[in-house]
């Protein structure tokens, strides 16, 4: 039995109930990553000596953890959430020796949940990508084919889920960079309402849509990992008291819900046979007793343009702290001060962060501010109101989650319009704040099609009962 391929919950049956131990199941994850990783390249930094000796204590003494509700589970976790004294390199040279000084409250919380880290992950540089080829560590590769990306940001804990390296992963979404890879990697991939999870010890991109969420291998998982790490937390004021518990998730809870077909979403910019799976799917949930309706979200086609102006923005503040001075990347060979940042600036930064940078400081700039980052503010508050109109009709809406299936390594990482529009139906929900999730509903050509649910505000139990039932027509 390969003990990598359980789910979690099933993993936590078998501990308690003694079928196996903690450290056969982690035990089991390594054999796998020694034998798959050299060729997929998901994981920066292993920390096996780690991970064994926390899974030899539970081992030995696991009447005191089984109260734990992840307890000697396995997980991996996106190199840009920090673990006090750990490599974080957020897969970019300027960070490639920086060792964490604290750790993130997820990684608090986990670790007090008795979760086991094996591993930190690969992902675009401060994960700026789609596709998890800007890494300074090199490419990720989709398990599902070698030649494919599989997808990004958050690439390398999708790819480690997807290949039973672990049963479960954290990863940060921005704009569609848990979702996306989910989608192509043929997993679950939940990105809670914004506020829901804190975001203290994430290394920032866009602060105002960053949200870290979870990679699993099914829904039920998603929902145990989401309740280990929400809450609200004193050192992240955007975090919010939950209103509602966490619910196990029930297909019995979809009969009778009204479901929106977002009419945007089911246009020519999406692949025929991506298309064909999401109508399969939305059919097969009518026997479940869903009901359908066409729902317009007008603002949504403004919505990449919108997220392009604000997200820019942002990254070009939050990677103002780079300068290779206190930490980071630093060249000896700078003649003065301003030599040392112009070098240490770009050397440290890859391609795609050096864009975003240059296009957020021109964005914010003296007689550009109005005329693009306030005008994308406004339209943003747009999408919110048509978003929360769409919710007085419906409980959740639906579209697919990326408009093509993966593609080949190489093939858009220098087209970076191309690139961009593989987040056109993730990034109106970060724009928004909701919560959604991708889950598996087919494949074309041997690679995965994500279904993604979009909820209101904190209704996250909505969301993951309708994937579950997703989940179960897939399983039939």
């Amino acid at each position: 039995m390969n003990l990598n391929k359980l789910t979690i919950n099933a993993a936590l049956k078998g501990l308690k109930e003694k079928e196996f131990s903690a450290e056969e199941l982690a035990g089991d994850c390594f054999k796998a990553i020694e034998s798959q990783d050299k060729k997929i390249n998901a994981f920066i930094t292993l920390l096996k000596e780690e991970a064994q000796e926390k899974a030899k204590n539970i081992a030995n003494d696991f009447s005191s953890f089984q109260n734990k509700s992840l307890a000697g589970i396995p997980l991996a976790i996106k190199d840009n959430i920090l673990i006090e004294g750990i490599l974080c390199t957020a897969g970019s040279k300027m960070l490639s020796s920086y060792k964490a000084t604290y750790s993130a409250t997820v990684i608090n919380k986990l670790k007090d949940a008795a979760a086991i880290f094996i591993g930190k992950t690969n992902m675009d540089e401060f994960a700026m990508g789609g596709s998890t080829e800007t890494s300074y560590f090199g490419p990720t590769r989709n398990p599902h084919n070698l030649d494919y990306v599989p997808g990004g940001s958050s690439g390398g804990s999708a790819a480690a889920v997807s290949a039973n390296m672990c049963l479960g992963a954290l990863g940060s979404d921005t704009g569609g960079s848990i979702r996306q890879p989910a989608s192509l990697c043929g997993i679950v991939g939940l990105k809670p309402t914004y506020g829901r999870v804190s975001r203290y010890g994430l290394m920032a991109m866009a602060s105002s849509l960053d949200q870290i969420g979870c990679f699993t291998k099914s829904v039920d998982d998603a929902a145990l990992l989401l309740k280990a790490i929400e809450g609200k937390d004193k050192n992240d004021s955007t975090s919010f008291e939950l209103i509602s518990e966490l619910k196990k998730p029930s297909p019995k809870d979809v009969k009778r819900m009204k479901v929106g077909l977002i009419k945007e979403c089911f246009v020519d910019g999406i692949e025929k046979s991506v298309k064909k799976q999401i109508e399969k799917t939305i059919k097969n949930l009518e026997s479940f007793g869903v009901e359908f309706k066409e729902i317009s979200i007008p603002h949504l086609k403004a919505a990449l343009a919108c997220y392009y102006i604000i997200m820019p923005a942002e990254v070009s503040a939050n990677l103002a702290r780079y300068d290779g001075i206190r930490y980071g990347y630093n060249d000896p060979k700078a003649e003065n001060l301003l030599d040392l940042y112009l070098k240490n600036r770009t050397g440290g930064f890859g391609d795609e962060v050096r864009r975003r940078i240059i296009l957020g400081a021109y964005i914010l700039s003296a007689g550009y501010y109005d005329a693009y980052y306030r005008q994308a503010q406004k339209v943003q508050s747009l999408l919110k109101q048509d978003f929360q109109e769409a919710f007085k009709e419906v409980d959740c809406l639906v579209s697919a989650t990326s408009p093509t299936t993966a593609f080949k390594i190489g093939e858009k990482i220098n087209d970076p319009l191309q690139m961009y529009l593989a987040d056109i139906f993730t990034v109106p929900v970060n724009l928004a704040g909701l919560p959604a999730i991708s889950v598996p509903c087919g494949k074309v050509d041997n690679l995965p099609v994500g279904f993604q649910i979009i909820g209101n505000l904190f209704e996250e139990n909505k969301i993951l009962s309708l994937a579950k039932a997703v989940e179960e027509i897939n399983n039939d």
